[in-house]
């Protein structure tokens, strides 16, 4: 293992200490005896300050962050997020209020929260906005139940199948799984647009609704999609919006409009919220007038005075997060809304997609797309290099760390074999771009030159190619002396 980074529980030594506690601002009190733990005490750790520090500081150095360099994953819309709106969501009014004040102590973030709902709904196309739900997920989670209220409302307790295309994202089927709906996958055409006959084929009278990405998770814009909202609609059935594609349509095409009911917009990626790996997100939801009665709440209005108020619709759902939603999330998409305005927020769109385009058209020869159409926002190439024998995918993502850059997403969508999905988004100047194209075209060269390469890479991160499906089988949760040496050897004899 290069660069071998010492373990803080190795560091450690009896008699060291590095705890400088500010003095107590309340009396000093006993806790209760039986509020004291009892056992495990020794495994702590001894250190000093300046050894704590270095180490987190060593390991904080082999992150990989948007704040470092470009991370081209598909489908994540991974962009730089601006240092303004770290600065406006760390504004003591914002930063220290308390959801339990009370919404007279509260106007100023009622009113952010308020405008924001009505900047997405415009954006969109969309009557209501509710900014609840903590993650794209678990929008998607909420609009299916929306979407299962709305019919049980109106007595339609037949609709029990949600259709999926076969290229969506997993957490399509998953989530309408969740809801104890019977998922129908829905094939793509050889353009890579929803197939119309199939569509036609498998919407019935059970159908709850239909949830589609669009532009879809090949980076193509659906050519139908007016059509296919008709289609749905036309047997009862409700057009569920997945927006994680939504940077590529901003101030360009509204779904609202275009047959959509129902959208989550992914504030962490598309209005530049941090992802936060793994959280907090925001997965805000919007909606037409006939689902708004049953949008989780809290949600914000303006009453008749001119002040802001919570309120919760009649035929709500019910929550879907504590208070009301990951609020920092909140103000830094209203600030990014707010500094790029109608204008500022059609060019992120417009040059996202000329990013990609450029990409594509740059690497095209030797990666072959998926589907040949001009893309919208990221482009999905192949991995399959000519006359290169025994190179997948995993070789060539693992082999672009070496050049300094984080892999795209691979193998996803899963219909395309050895997908590679690169989305560089808006955020990235030419000049990164052309490094970029010029490491995937030294990759391919070195995939027919030199192959086994690609096959030991990375060779220069600080970990080297890990043992991937037995660390999804065998983690290793918690720190352990004995395990951690035994890897360490192995690795060491590789």
């Amino acid at each position: 293992m290069d660069n071998y980074d010492p373990h803080i529980y190795e560091l450690s030594a009896p008699g060291k200490h590095g705890t400088n506690l500010p003095r107590l601002d309340v009396p000093e009190t006993e806790l209760p005896a039986n509020l004291l733990r009892q056992d495990g005490m020794n495994d702590f750790p001894e250190l000093t300050e300046p050894e704590v520090i270095r180490h987190y500081t060593r390991i904080s150095r082999n992150n990989v962050g948007i704040d470092t360099g470009m991370i081209s994953l598909g489908s994540c819309t991974m962009k730089f997020n601006p240092k303004l709106h770290e600065e406006a969501a760390r504004y003591a009014g914002f930063a220290a209020a308390h959801p339990l004040q009370g919404d007279e102590l509260s106007q100023g973030a009622l009113q952010l929260m308020y405008e924001l709902q009505d900047y997405l709904g415009e954006i969109s196309g969309f009557d209501a906005v509710s900014l609840q739900p903590a993650a794209g997920a678990q929008g998607e989670f909420t609009g299916i139940l929306v979407f299962r209220a709305y019919h049980l409302s109106r007595g339609d307790e037949d609709r029990t199948e949600v259709l999926v295309p076969d290229a969506a994202h997993g957490t399509n089927p998953a989530t309408a799984a969740m809801v104890g709906l019977k998922v129908v996958e829905v094939k793509s055409d050889a353009r890579g647009n929803v197939d119309m006959d199939d569509l036609r084929a498998k919407v019935s009278s059970r159908t709850a609704g239909m949830m589609l990405t669009n532009p879809n998770t090949l980076g193509l814009f659906e050519e139908q999609i007016v059509e296919i909202s008709q289609i749905v609609h036309s047997v009862g059935g409700l057009m569920y919006g997945d927006g994680a594609n939504f940077n590529a349509i901003l101030g360009i095409a509204k779904p609202g409009k275009l047959g959509f009911d129902f959208m989550h917009y992914n504030l962490h990626k598309t209005f530049t919220t941090p992802h936060g790996g793994g959280g907090p997100g925001s997965g805000a939801v919007g909606c037409t007038a006939a689902l708004a009665p049953f949008l989780p709440g809290p949600r914000v209005r303006q009453n008749g005075a001119g002040t802001y108020e919570l309120f919760t619709p009649e035929q709500s759902i019910g929550r879907m997060k504590a208070f009301h939603g990951n609020f920092g999330m909140l103000v830094r998409a209203w600030t990014y809304i707010r500094t790029l305005g109608e204008e500022g927020l059609r060019e992120v769109s417009e040059v996202a997609v000329l990013n990609a385009n450029y990409v594509r058209s740059h690497l095209k020869d030797i990666y072959p797309q998926a589907i040949d159409r001009i893309c919208m926002h990221e482009t999905v190439l192949r991995g399959q290099i000519p006359g290169a024998q025994g190179i997948r995918t995993l070789d060539i993502a693992k082999r672009l760390i070496d050049y300094g850059f984080h892999p795209p997403t691979v193998y996803f969508p899963l219909i395309v074999p050895e997908a590679l999905m690169i989305e560089p988004t808006e955020t990235e100047s030419k000049r990164t771009l052309d490094i970029f194209i010029q490491a995937m075209r030294a990759i391919a060269h070195e995939a027919v030159e030199t192959p086994d390469l690609l096959h030991e890479a990375p060779t220069k991160a600080p970990v080297r190619r890990l043992d991937e499906v037995r660390a999804a089988r065998q983690p290793i949760l918690r720190y352990d002396a004995a395990a951690f040496a035994k890897l360490r050897a192995e690795a060491e004899g590789r």
